[in-house]
């Protein structure tokens, strides 16, 4: 690893942390990078967990500081989805090179498709208590999202977002403090399953942490409303890049 590659890492580890805070997608960013710089995609997927268990260990302490932390339905939520990851996990193990990475293009089609399309939280919502048949109905799509953040984890947070925006009134803060919490927990387990394989570079990963921790602790810090519509640009233009550049190679 050259001083290069070190600056990027951390620059695109800070943009993608502060962005899978704000709204979700970073590791559109940080995985396809990864996989330029030469790692494997199991390799590149197992080092992306380093640095996005650091990212949402800081946005946990942050949100919790600033007194957003629903803790019981984030770690409700947390259970079904560790269990989904742990499978997803060990099917992205296996996969081939080739097939992983048309895959992840495929993905970033549909998440660009879903940031253009996708509409904006109003400011208006209030919160709610959900009953028990929508805690059952998350219950069993955090279980499928776990098996997505599982294999790929790139855009989970849109799914998870779009989850809570369906199902509740949650204000986008709340939902964001809910979407480290359950982030953390399946990343973190499914990290585990990919250091047993040895598919994690620690040298590329912990830089990337630090870049990623920087980017959390900017991103809880910033106020949702006046960040989305440039997020939304510059996301769509670079993931549209990188798709195109794993689909066909050049």
């Amino acid at each position: 690893m050259n001083i290069l590659n070190v600056l990027l890492i951390l620059f695109i580890g800070t943009f993608a942390g502060f962005i899978n805070v704000v709204a979700g997608g970073g590791s559109l960013l940080t995985l396809p990078m990864l996989i330029f710089l030469g790692l494997p995609s199991a390799v590149a997927n197992g080092t992306n967990r380093v640095a996005l268990t650091m990212q949402n260990i800081i946005a946990i302490w942050n949100f919790k500081r600033k007194g957003f932390f629903d803790y019981k339905l984030g770690i409700t939520l947390s259970i079904p989805a560790v269990l989904g990851s742990i499978v997803g996990s060990r099917i992205a193990i296996s996969i081939p090179d080739e097939v992983f990475n048309k895959i992840l293009a495929v993905v970033m089609f549909i998440i660009i498709f879903t940031l253009i399309k996708k509409p904006k939280k109003k400011a208006e919502d209030v919160e709610e208590e959900l009953t028990k048949k929508k805690k059952i109905i998350l219950g069993i799509t955090f279980f499928f999202m776990g098996i997505y953040g599982g294999l790929l984890q790139a855009g989970t947070g849109f799914i998870i977002i779009t989850s809570l925006t369906l199902l509740s009134s949650l204000s986008l803060v709340s939902i964001n403090s809910i979407k480290v919490i359950v982030t953390f927990f399946y990343v973190l387990s499914s990290l585990v399953v990919f250091i047993i394989s040895g598919n994690v570079d620690w040298i590329f990963g912990l830089v990337l942490a630090v870049g990623n921790g920087i980017g959390g602790y900017l991103g809880s810090n910033f106020s949702i409303n006046k960040g989305d519509v440039w997020i939304k640009r510059v996301l769509i233009v670079m993931v549209s890049v990188m798709a195109i550049k794993l689909l066909f190679g050049w």
